[in-house]
């Protein structure tokens, strides 16, 4: 029978910092008796990997990782499962000298062809020498690694039986670097953001001590993918640097089972879990036919937000659907970061909830790019964006203008961020890297939005940002008012803007239709859509109904605004039009398509 790893160590203190690389923080977890559990799609506890059991196994690995033609400071891809493979290798290459390359699997890329050509580019921009795979994956790795520098790929097993080498290890320095992250690449190319030993250090530290105030007694349950910087430096590494216990879920089971992350978080009593809002919502929504008799949710202190924008409507639903098993909303913790600061650059105060800076829709918001405050109950059109909190000590944020001004609170303009765990570039490309710095060696986050009393709200993205005559208009606003008509399922929405042949701007609406309609099914969907866009955003948008996997999805699983306009400019997507019927799809359970969080 298996057995979890405690959530406490008997003897072994508890330590937040002090360790200036990976490799350091697990020898000094492995001195204690936590871990990490992996757990099946119906939440039973599958395999229990102490941290000393990890260490062992990684030293071992890392002894056989010379026999595979590897040289220290050579890269190692790796497919992410959420399985003990992916972290007995990414710390074997710590204790190698070897720098890890986290893959994603093989989700919302179209199909196995697009999916190993996705990989064909990770693998040339990070130069791997080698590449691990499990074994449905390994062809497509294979077939990925052609006609690059990978001179070995093969399965976990594969690499497990090399024969040991001679050479003594020598494990990655504290001003070396440490591993390379794919950010989640929304309007372009995945580019590889090179992490140092001293940026996840300064991370992990900052997020245990000043954004979680992790303590003796927490422990992590998560289902958040490993290649996305949300899942593995929020709910893997720092768990490591804190010897915290961690209770894994794979993200394709919590797609198609959400609640079993809420059993597992209350048999376990974790008190830490982390989601973009969508992963709320699901649960939310799948528990309206749910029986939650016997779910303790009432020790979870920390439910972090992060990974997209925030909606406080989803949150609220979550709240109210389990104050019965005993959730707080008060544990909701909103939150702010991206890979290029190798993840946390702000957090809302512990213990108080979701907090919103109610403003005032109108000329103010939309032209003049100004906040300004006003009170719900007036009856004027009001905006209403989630307070994602301070800049952690040591870290700092600004709100620039066009011209690199910053500019005062509540005046909307660029995130642009500055803190010791921003990366020292995307690796093997200064062009990008130049592209988000500023002449003063700030973080341009490419994120609009502004501050309040020191606080950070975000909008949206800047590149996202629909400019109509002379209007900012967020697309969020117009896609989520059209995940509310009847018939519309949350994610299948994508707005944004194009240039037509007349030289202006038009509002495009991509919406995905998964019922069976026939022509005047969807002729009366079209004209609810476009009322409901011209109700929101006061515009008339084109509106294209959609087959279902029309849109695109980021690694990290959000929705990539970029490449449905790019699709629709090259024709790639289909409006079904007036006189087509729709093909149903296999019912509304269909597991969202998701890869992260993030």
């Amino acid at each position: 029978m298996v057995v979890a790893t405690p959530t406490t160590n008997r003897v072994l203190p508890f330590r937040t910092g002090g360790f200036a690389t990976l490799a350091q923080g697990l020898d000094y977890a492995a001195r204690g008796e936590t871990g990490c559990n992996f757990y099946s799609p119906r939440g039973e506890l599958e395999v229990a990997l102490s941290y000393r059991e990890l260490r062992e196994r990684a030293l071992d690995l890392a002894a056989r990782l010379p026999s595979a033609r590897l040289r220290r400071g050579d890269r190692v891809a790796i497919v992410a499962e959420t399985t003990p493979d992916f972290l007995i290798f990414f710390f074997a290459c710590q204790y190698a000298g070897m720098i890890p390359v986290p893959l994603p699997l093989c989700v919302n890329f179209g199909g196995r062809e697009a999916y190993a050509g996705r990989l064909h580019g990770m693998l040339m921009a990070a130069g791997a020498r080698a590449a691990v795979g499990p074994d449905d994956l390994v062809d497509a790795l294979r077939i990925a690694a052609a006609r690059t520098a990978v001179a070995q790929v093969g399965t976990p097993a594969e690499f497990y039986a090399l024969p040991t080498s001679l050479a003594a290890l020598q494990p990655l320095h504290a001003h070396e670097p440490c591993y390379i992250q794919y950010s989640s690449g929304s309007t372009s190319f995945p580019r590889g953001v090179l992490v140092t030993q001293q940026a996840i250090a300064a991370n992990a530290r900052a997020i245990a001590e000043e954004g979680i105030a992790l303590r003796p007694g927490d422990r992590c349950v998560s289902w958040l993918p490993l290649y996305h910087d949300m899942g593995l430096v929020g709910c893997c590494l720092t768990p490591v640097m804190t010897q915290i216990t961690v209770d894994y879920l794979a993200s394709t089971s919590f797609a198609r089972r959400p609640l079993v992350w809420l059993k597992l978080m209350s048999g376990n009593r974790g008190t830490i879990s982390f989601a973009p809002t969508f992963g709320f919502e699901l649960c939310a929504r799948r528990a309206a036919n749910a029986s939650l008799d016997g779910l303790d949710l009432r020790h979870w202190r920390v439910a972090g937000i992060g990974g997209e924008m925030i909606r406080p409507a989803a949150l609220d639903e979550f709240a109210q659907r389990f104050a019965g098993a005993g959730f707080d909303p008060a544990a909701f913790v909103p939150s702010y970061g991206l890979a290029e600061a190798t993840l946390a650059v702000t957090f809302a105060p512990l213990g108080k909830g979701v907090r919103l800076d109610v403003v005032e829709r109108g000329d103010a918001l939309e032209r003049g790019r100004r906040a300004v405050p006003v009170a719900a109950e007036t009856g004027r059109r009001t905006r209403a964006f989630v307070r994602c909190g301070q800049a952690m000590p040591g870290y700092a944020v600004e709100i620039r203008d066009e011209r690199n001004r910053p500019l005062p609170d509540r005046r909307i303009g660029r995130v642009c961020i500055q803190g010791p765990s921003l990366m020292t570039g995307y690796y093997r490309n200064p062009e990008a890297t130049a592209a988000v710095t500023t002449v003063d060696g700030w973080l341009d986050t490419g994120d609009l939005g502004y501050l309040v009393d020191g606080e950070l709200i975000v909008t949206g993205r800047n590149k996202d940002l629909i400019i109509f005559s002379g209007r900012n208009i967020w697309p969020q606003d117009i896609e989520w008012a059209v995940e509310q008509v009847p018939g519309v399922r949350r994610n299948d929405v994508a707005a944004f803007a194009v240039t037509g042949d007349d030289d202006r701007e038009k509002v495009v609406v991509v919406v995905e239709v998964r019922g069976g309609l026939d022509a005047d099914g969807l002729s009366a969907l079209r004209r609810e859509i476009a009322a409901t866009v011209h109700r929101v955003a006061g515009i008339d948008a084109e509106i294209v109904l959609a087959p279902p996997r029309s849109l695109h999805f980021t690694t990290s699983g959000k929705l990539s605004r970029a490449a449905a306009r790019q699709s629709y400019l090259e024709g790639g997507i289909r409006d079904l039009g007036d006189t087509a019927a729709v093909e149903p799809t296999a019912g509304t359970d269909e597991p969202p398509r998701l890869a992260a969080a993030g």
